[in-house]
């Protein structure tokens, strides 16, 4: 059975305003940043913010309740879903098609953000193209991110974790995440 264009163009921007209405980031602090304005503690750059990405096409459409959690019906239905987001009815879905836009004062020659593991998965081949066998392949390509194995996909298992606050350790995050300067290191004890 096939659509008309004017159903999924309509589907897609139902979806669209749907989540554009209900997305929710958790940092409640007022726009342009928290106290201090941008820059300033909880705005973007400083001390605990953080840059909102736009909603990824390719959740919005598979996450039809927008719950956040692509349950098994979710994933059962992958495949209509996702030719919902084939603007120009080809078959196909190329990345202007499943992502975002790039921001508008981004260079040209800007590099995109990293793949979530949701497009990962889908475009089995890595070509940038979810190609017919892929869009028919989606409700096995979604399973396999499932790691606990509970039928359904978290955020975390779908776009992969989310880096954590900047390092507060006045090292500027030269050591985030990693073992101290001199573990492993044979040498003198630090301060010597």
């Amino acid at each position: 059975m096939k659509m008309n264009n004017a159903i999924r163009l309509a589907l897609v921007a139902l979806g669209t305003t749907a989540l554009l209405a209900s997305a929710q980031d958790n940092n409640d602090s007022p726009p342009g940043g928290g106290p201090g304005g941008p820059g300033g503690p909880g705005g973007p750059g400083g001390p605990g913010g953080h840059h909102r990405h736009p909603p990824l096409p390719i959740v919005s459409v598979l996450d039809v309740n927008h719950d956040g959690i692509i349950d098994a019906n979710e994933i059962a239905n992958a495949s209509a879903q996702l030719l919902t987001l084939d603007k120009n009815g080809d078959g196909v879905l190329m990345t202007n098609e499943y992502l975002p836009p790039l921001p508008k004062d981004a260079p040209a020659d800007a590099p995109r953000p990293p793949l979530p593991l949701i497009v990962k998965a889908l475009d089995a081949n890595g070509d940038g193209v979810i190609d017919a066998s892929e869009i028919a392949n989606a409700p096995a390509a979604l399973k396999s991110l499932d790691a606990n194995g509970d039928g359904q996909l978290t955020r975390d298992e779908y776009l992969g974790k989310r880096p954590g606050p900047p390092p507060q350790d006045g090292l500027g995050g030269q050591n985030a995440g990693g073992p101290p300067p001199d573990a492993g290191q044979a040498g003198p004890p630090p301060g010597q």
